[in-house]
């Protein structure tokens, strides 16, 4: 309640220091506050009713390749041997995109884009896609958005704009897009998320070195050129890239897993056609051994 408490105060502090520069309209002030206010309470089917809405605006703004689309076909077929999350309804799409990226939202919905389907195998999608669950399971999506809310709730107080808390409009989800996408998870959510993977392929009959793999191809497409910019999003939300690869070959190598080959797949060896990384030669990455 202290929190709360200094929160509201703030709100107000700042609204008054603005009053002498324009006219605020108070009421409309007073629903962006307690808007605010509630971010610090949001429960988690609050959060999943946030999502919807970022998620209906989201796929509007994109591409989202149809059901007969290869693209579509291959990215169900990764995902066929995974197991639902527990009260979560877990949706897949594919955006049309040379972005490399990923991600979930709290409603369940799961976004992967063909630039990252093109640079990686089965395996390694499934995984990274596995890392984005991860975030879910272990809250750090509900921690983002809500922090996320309470900024953009926040700012909205201060301009006065006419908003309130249960009628989120398509400007503030929009403000809202832009602070996640500038707010990365901290070290340690990455490095649970990674290890959040590392189970699902263990539990799914995937490379337990995917993950490792993946990250690989992440570092490998930085250097080029040409794809920093597809990768400057994914990169800059998902820090550390050397040390958390190197963290997930550790785990690998102490659950006794060896790794049967280690060139990672790039965009060059990969095709839509929904050729899996696991137990195939050709530069292509087998499924991990047991010592």
């Amino acid at each position: 309640m202290k929190k709360l408490a200094l929160f509201g105060a703030l709100v107000v502090m700042v609204m008054a220091s603005c009053s002498s520069m324009k006219i605020v309209d108070s009421n409309a002030a007073v629903n962006a506050g307690a808007a605010a206010v509630q971010a610090l309470t949001i429960s988690d089917a609050q959060v999943a009713q946030l999502c919807s809405q970022y998620m209906v605006e989201t796929d509007g703004q994109n591409t989202i390749l149809p059901a007969d689309n290869s693209y579509t076909q291959r990215l169900n077929r990764i995902m066929a041997r995974f197991h639902n999350i527990s009260n979560l309804d877990l949706n897949y799409k594919v955006y049309q995109s040379n972005t490399v990226n990923a991600f979930a939202s709290g409603d369940g919905s799961v976004r992967v884009y063909t630039g990252l389907m093109d640079a990686m195998n089965d395996d390694q999608v499934f995984a990274v896609i596995g890392h984005e669950l991860g975030h879910l399971i272990n809250k750090d999506v509900r921690d983002a958005y809500r922090a996320a809310y309470l900024t953009v709730a926040a700012r909205y107080g201060i301009a006065a704009v006419n908003t309130t808390a249960g009628a989120i409009s398509t400007g503030f989800l929009g403000d809202l897009a832009q602070e996640l996408a500038s707010n990365a998870y901290s070290r340690r959510q990455e490095t649970q998320a990674d290890e959040t993977a590392f189970q699902f392929c263990i539990q799914n009959g995937v490379d337990p070195y995917a993950m490792y793999h993946a990250l690989n191809v992440l570092i490998s497409l930085s250097g080029q050129t040409s794809q920093q910019s597809r990768l400057q999003e994914l990169l800059s939300t998902h820090p550390d890239t050397y040390k958390r690869a190197a963290h997930i070959k550790e785990m690998c190598e102490a659950a006794g897993y060896k790794m049967t080959a280690t060139t990672p797949s790039t965009s060059s060896q990969v095709n839509t056609s929904g050729n899996s990384g696991s137990g195939t030669t050709g530069g292509k990455v087998k499924i991990g051994k047991k010592n």
